[in-house]
């Protein structure tokens, strides 16, 4: 056993398990890709500045969870603790705003990093996968993130998830709220932290999990109440066009999310059968993100998806996928010049597109076969010195039974052929 372990909070992927989380990575970005959005990748850490100031310095994320350290050349960095930061950043760093066609649509994959305490659903390292419109304030356009979520989520067969839906308003209408809401919850029996929490981002009071502090919120005044006729009209179209689109949602008044930079419509993908850790993704609309970091007015909307919370989801749910085996054709040498032969066909199979494995290490027919089992391979090619006196090698069917002679020179058309 090695001396090593994988550090607390994390996991490792590997086969077959790992075919899964592959498969659900491709489910959840076929939508985008189907709908202008374009592949963009970031680095695994950014400037430390660039999490407290976008995700803002209330956050439990900065706060508390922020991989944070400073490099021997002084710079100090995080690994990044969610996407829509750095892909921000990137977009404004490569001036993709200044191309002429807006929104500018980016999607990303990858890995993300908080300091938290390890359990079922939350990682110190997890997965996701996200989604960025930047430069565009159209309710149309929150309505297309949502919906493409919503086909993900289906497409992979999962049905026992929930859309919560809120607006947080903007800068007209909130802060007339946050004023309000700050006289509230003065008023109450809070921790220190809490207390402090109130007086730099009170929206996110709502938000604490704690039943000694959501018994206190019975009465805080709603931002529905407060918001400006803009805002109002906005929140009715993308509700309007989720219903018009067939995508169901609940009106949650007290969703805010746990990042400072989320501004009118915000939501949730939710899964009761995940426990405490329910969320599966989420989202919102960041108008003013931009020029948090330093760039111009560019209204933005984007989610990400948790590819980890997304897996427990389909085991709570009981949906298998339907992953095909990634070998096709497994090949079974016995003898040295069948061992230079096949290896041989092995390659041309593969430059012809046909996943194929061999029986490495010299092994007898009886392991060699077992491993080709395992493999999942549905033809076995199989050849001795006989068979290769004859020109040929042996094409078995796996699931079948059946075995044929094939000429050697014929391998790669009859196993495509019948693969087809």
């Amino acid at each position: 056993m090695s001396t090593f372990q994988a550090p607390k909070g994390t996991y490792d992927l590997i086969p077959p398990d790992s075919a899964t989380y592959l498969a659900v990575r491709e489910a959840l970005s076929a939508p985008l890709r189907n709908s202008g959005y374009g592949y963009i990748e970031t680095p695994g850490f950014e400037d430390v500045a660039l999490f407290a100031r976008g995700v803002g310095e209330s956050t439990d994320i900065v706060s508390k969870e922020m991989y944070a350290f400073e490099t021997k050349g002084g710079d100090k960095l995080a690994l990044r603790p969610e996407g829509t930061a750095s892909v921000l950043r990137a977009a404004l760093e490569a001036n993709l705003h200044k191309g002429g066609n807006l929104p500018v649509k980016l999607w990303y994959s990858g890995s993300y990093y908080r300091y938290e305490r390890p359990q079922k659903g939350r990682y110190r390292h997890f997965s996701q996968v996200g989604a960025e419109a930047v430069g565009t304030e159209d309710p149309a356009l929150d309505a297309e993130l949502i919906i493409l979520a919503d086909q993900a989520y289906r497409a992979l067969g999962l049905r026992g998830f929930r859309v919560l839906l809120n607006s947080l308003g903007d800068k007209e209408c909130r802060p007339v709220y946050r004023e309000a809401l700050q006289g509230f919850l003065r008023d109450l029996d809070l921790d220190e932290e809490t207390r402090r929490r109130v007086e730099i981002n009170p929206l996110r009071v709502l938000d604490d999990k704690r039943s000694e502090v959501q018994k206190q919120l019975t009465g805080a005044p709603m931002l529905r109440d407060y918001l400006c006729d803009a805002c109002k009209a906005y929140h009715d179209e993308v509700r309007a066009l989720l219903t018009a689109a067939g995508v169901a949602y609940e009106d949650d008044e007290k969703l805010v999310r746990g990042l400072d930079y989320y501004t009118r419509t915000t939501f949730e993908f939710v899964h009761d059968g995940l426990g405490s850790q329910s969320a599966v993704g989420g989202g919102g609309r960041y108008d003013g993100l931009s020029e948090m970091i330093g760039g111009p007015a560019l209204p933005s909307v984007g989610w990400a998806l948790g590819v980890d919370r997304t897996v427990l989801a389909l085991e709570a749910e009981g949906v298998t996928l339907d992953i095909p085996a990634t070998t096709s054709v497994y090949a079974v040498p016995l003898g040295e010049e069948a061992r230079r032969v096949l290896f041989g066909l092995v390659t041309e199979l593969r430059k012809a597109g046909v996943a194929t494995d061999f029986a490495f290490g010299g092994r007898g027919l009886k392991g060699a076969m077992k491993s080709a089992n395992r493999s999942g391979a549905r033809y076995t090619v199989v050849a001795g010195e006989r068979d290769l006196a004859e020109g040929n090698v042996q094409l078995k069917d796996m699931e079948s039974g059946e075995q044929q002679a094939v000429a050697v020179g014929d391998l790669v058309a009859v196993v495509q052929g019948k693969l087809a």
